[in-house]
């Protein structure tokens, strides 16, 4: 079940490259809580930003995932990949939001700690695909 409605994409500006154009935010309350649990998987240009957020846990989730841990001017500060269900990162306290990608994606994009991520807001059209409205 999806409970998170805002989109946006995220972008590696340090490399050029696309973590996905499908992040679903994570920004209050319920929609943190309920974060991935329910879902099945994560297709490519899918994702969850999760702030505020300082760690994030995949008790209850049957899949793996690249997480990818931001400070407040969206530099990644740490990187978990592949972590598996069950598992929890530790608490980063510099950190401001942790991204929930699907597993591989850090690799794909040549991720790694100290590039800067840029958000773009993205739209739905009337059939509820993304489109490229900012």
């Amino acid at each position: 079940m999806r409970w998170q409605k805002k989109l946006v994409r995220a972008t590696n500006q340090t490399r050029g490259t696309t973590l996905g154009d499908r992040i679903r935010v994570a920004d209050n309350g319920l929609t943190q809580v309920v974060g991935l649990l329910g879902e099945r998987g994560l297709s490519a240009g899918d994702g969850l930003l999760i702030l505020p957020s300082q760690g994030v846990h995949t008790w209850g989730m049957l899949f793996p995932i690249d997480v990818v841990v931001l400070d407040n001017d969206w530099n990644i500060i740490a990187i978990r990949r592949a972590m598996g269900p069950f598992r929890m990162t530790r608490v980063f306290f510099k950190a401001a939001a942790v991204l929930e990608l699907p597993s591989g994606t850090v690799d794909a994009s040549s991720s790694a700690v100290g590039d800067a991520i840029t958000f773009a807001r993205v739209s739905l059209d009337v059939s509820g695909a993304p489109s490229s409205k900012v």
